[in-house]
C-alpha cells in the first residue's frame, strides 16, 4: 500500500495510554467518522519508503538495548527547535542584543512563543525593508554560537528518542528551518548524534530532504512539520511540545501525536512491530 493510492489505514491498539492521541485515516469512512481514540498505538500506514527486508545486525550494537530483536533498515527524521532542543532562553538574549544594536523594538519573548517558521518571517512583522531583514538574519546567525547554543537544553526524552532509533538499527536525521551550521552546532553541544543535518527548509520544502534521505517517519512539533511529512509521504509524528496543540497537530494530518519525546521509544517499538519491517 502506498500513500496516494487507495490506502487502507489500520489502527492497531497495542496498550491503553490516555496521554497519547492517535489519528487513523481511512480510504472509506470508518464506522464512527471523525472519532479520535486516546490510545497508545500506531496507524499502520505503509509508505513508499517503508522497507520490507531485515538487515544484518551491526557490529558494536548495544546488546539488549531494545525489546525489538531484529535489526532493520529505516530512517527517522526529526525537527530541531522545540522537538529535540529548547533554545528559547538564548534566542531571547540574541533578540535583546539585536534590539540594542539597531534600535528596532524586537520582541524575542514573543518570538519564542511561535518558533517554527523561518526567521525572516519574524523580522517581516516589523515592516522592515529587505536589506535590513537580511542584515538582521546574518547578525542573528553570527550571535547564535556565543549566546544561544550555551543556553540551549535538550527537550525531555530527546537523547533517548534518537538513541531508540539507532539502537534498533535505524538512522536518525534532522531536517530543520534553522541555519544548517548552527543546527549542527546545537546538536554537537548537547551530544545528540545524528547521521545528517539539513537546514534552511520549512514546511513542504522539508519533503525534499526527507525524500532524499529516505525518511519514512518525521517527528516535529509544528504544523509545518506535519505538512513536510505528508508531502514526503512519511509517517507524521507530532509532539505537543511547541506552540501547537495536540488537537491542531491532529487536524493538520498527524498520524499520531505524543505528549513529548519520552513516549517516542515505546511508540517506535509499536511502529516497527506493526508495520512491514
Amino acid at each position: 500500500m502506498v500513500e496516494g493510492s487507495r490506502t487502507w489505514n489500520v489502527r492497531i491498539r497495542l496498550e491503553a495510554d490516555a496521554h497519547v492521541r492517535v489519528r487513523c485515516r481511512f480510504a472509506r469512512p470508518p464506522e464512527t467518522p471523525g472519532r479520535r481514540s486516546p490510545v497508545m498505538g500506531v496507524t499502520q500506514r505503509v509508505t513508499s519508503r517503508s522497507p520490507s527486508g531485515l538487515s544484518t545486525p551491526r557490529a558494536g550494537g548495544h546488546a539488549g538495548a531494545a525489546p525489538y530483536a531484529p535489526r532493520v533498515s529505516f530512517t527517522v527524521g526529526f525537527d530541531l527547535d522545540m522537538t529535540l532542543i529548547d533554545p528559547r532562553a538564548g534566542i531571547v538574549e540574541v533578540f535583546d542584543v539585536l534590539a540594542a544594536e539597531t534600535g528596532i523594538p524586537l520582541d524575542g519573548r514573543a518570538f519564542v512563543t511561535r518558533l517554527g517558521p523561518p526567521l525572516r518571517q519574524e523580522f517581516e512583522r516589523y515592516g522592515l525593508d529587505e536589506a535590513t531583514i537580511a542584515g538582521l538574519v546574518d547578525r542573528y546567525r553570527a550571535l547564535t554560537p556565543e549566546l544561544t547554543i550555551p543556553r540551549t537544553i535538550a527537550m525531555p526524552g530527546a537523547v533517548e528518542a534518537v538513541r531508540a532509533v539507532t539502537d534498533r538499527g535505524g538512522r536518525a536525521v534532522v531536517v530543520t528551518t534553522k541555519f544548517g551550521p548552527n543546527a549542527q552546532a546545537h546538536l554537537d553541544y548537547l551530544g545528540i548524534e545524528v547521521s545528517a543535518v539539513v537546514g534552511d527548509l520549512w514546511s513542504a520544502a522539508k519533503a525534499i530532504a526527507l525524500q532524499e534521505l529516505g525518511a519514512e517517519v518525521f517527528v516535529g512539533d509544528h504544523l509545518g512539520d506535519i505538512t513536510g511529512a505528508r508531502a514526503a509521504d512519511a509517517f507524521a509524528v507530532g509532539v505537543a511540545t511547541g506552540p501547537i496543540s495536540a488537537e491542531d497537530l491532529l487536524a493538520a494530518g498527524a498520524d499520531v501525536v505524543l505528549p513529548d519525546l519520552t513516549h517516542f521509544p515505546g511508540w517506535l517499538e509499536s511502529y516497527l512491530l506493526a508495520t512491514v519491517h
